[in-house]
């Protein structure tokens, strides 16, 4: 089973972090920095399997990693799991994100996180795998983006909103309510409609 799934860049930044396992934040935060280390002191002619930090496990965790340009994808996984399996894995998320984002970059991933997380429930959800065919991941994104601009898209919500609370054919705004001995004055707000 997957335990966690972090995405760093060169200097430690996480990008993309899921825990699949409760732990508090501090622990979380420190297991992202020692993740890190453990990663960032191999040589790139090493391979990419280690075992887990003493924060997350130690022997009974792997860590699984692939470093693309500037970015560590890091599966902290049980030792009932394939390390090519996850290796695997790996290539299938980060093609995924490459043919959604058109040639995914570290911005892609700060600037679109609802996107990568969603591409994400849709290969892992719960620790387990869920999908490995990336043509089936690609359209269900593609079907999912089809129906939030059907939707108009979270941006036009508030608008939207807006509109509806115009139509709404109310009487005339009371300009004192008493409710015993509190008194309230309503400022006229047909200035701001």
């Amino acid at each position: 089973m997957i335990q966690a799934i972090l995405v760093f860049n060169n200097h430690g930044k996480p990008r993309l972090v899921r825990f699949y396992q409760r732990f508090p934040e501090e622990i979380q935060q420190q297991i992202v920095r020692e993740t890190f280390h453990l990663v960032l002191k191999r040589d790139d002619n090493i391979c990419n399997f280690l075992e887990g930090g003493s924060l997350i496990g130690g022997s009974d965790y792997k860590l699984i990693y692939r470093h693309y340009a500037t970015l560590y994808f890091v599966f902290c996984v049980d030792s009932s799991e394939s390390e090519l399996g996850i290796l695997d894995l790996i290539q299938v998320f980060v093609e995924t994100l490459d043919k959604c984002f058109e040639n995914v970059c570290e911005l892609d991933l700060i600037f679109h996180m609802d996107k990568v997380h969603y591409i994400l429930q849709e290969v892992v959800m719960g620790g387990m795998v869920l999908e490995t065919n990336m043509n089936e991941i690609v359209a269900q994104i593609e079907a999912q983006n089809k129906l939030e601009k059907s939707e108009g898209g979270l941006s036009a919500a508030p608008a939207r909103a807006v509109s509806a609370v115009k139509n709404i054919n109310l009487p005339e705004m009371p300009r004192n309510i008493n409710i015993g001995d509190l008194n309230i004055k309503v400022p006229n707000l047909s200035q701001f409609v």
